[in-house]
């Protein structure tokens, strides 16, 4: 797998059948090791080793309904209140972050009403807090340190 531009984690990576598997923390059970999941997991452990984020207040795919079809945030991150706080859009590092991905989880949060959003190929990542009134996202340097406040 590519090198990504996040620090170096410890994964348990199985092969069964000439395919892949790489244990997911959060969902407690191995995954097919795609690209895409290469950069998720590396982002997972971003949060949680770098952070400070718990994985009691992370979902994986989970799954909401935009104009009657169903989608899947990458990473959805809870605030202490059970609410969406924080939405991560993960794509494989050979794909570019482009206007139609901030598009994508901007969808997203129209439904979810996330306070910050995330969108990383593993190599460029892009951190977004949301002014909801004015209905507009500001980019940041990097994601606040997890806090009760949050």
């Amino acid at each position: 797998m590519v090198k990504l531009n996040l620090p170096n984690y410890s994964f348990k990576i199985k092969n069964r059948k000439n395919k892949l598997y790489i244990f997911d923390i959060i969902r407690k059970k191995n995954v097919v090791l795609t690209p895409e999941e290469w950069v998720r997991q590396h982002f997972i452990h971003y949060l949680v080793e770098e952070k400070n984020y718990p994985l009691s207040l992370m979902a994986i795919e989970k799954q909401l309904k935009i104009n009657q079809l169903v989608k899947r945030t990458d990473i959805l991150i809870f605030n202490n209140l059970g609410l969406p706080s924080i939405i991560v859009e993960c794509k494989a590092p050979s794909i570019s972050i482009s206007q139609n991905t901030f598009d994508q989880i901007a969808r997203y949060n129209l439904k979810l009403k996330a306070d910050f959003l995330i969108v990383t190929n593993g190599l460029e990542h892009f951190y977004c807090n949301m002014d909801h009134e004015k209905m507009q996202y500001n980019f940041l340097s990097s994601i606040p340190e997890y806090s009760k406040n949050l």
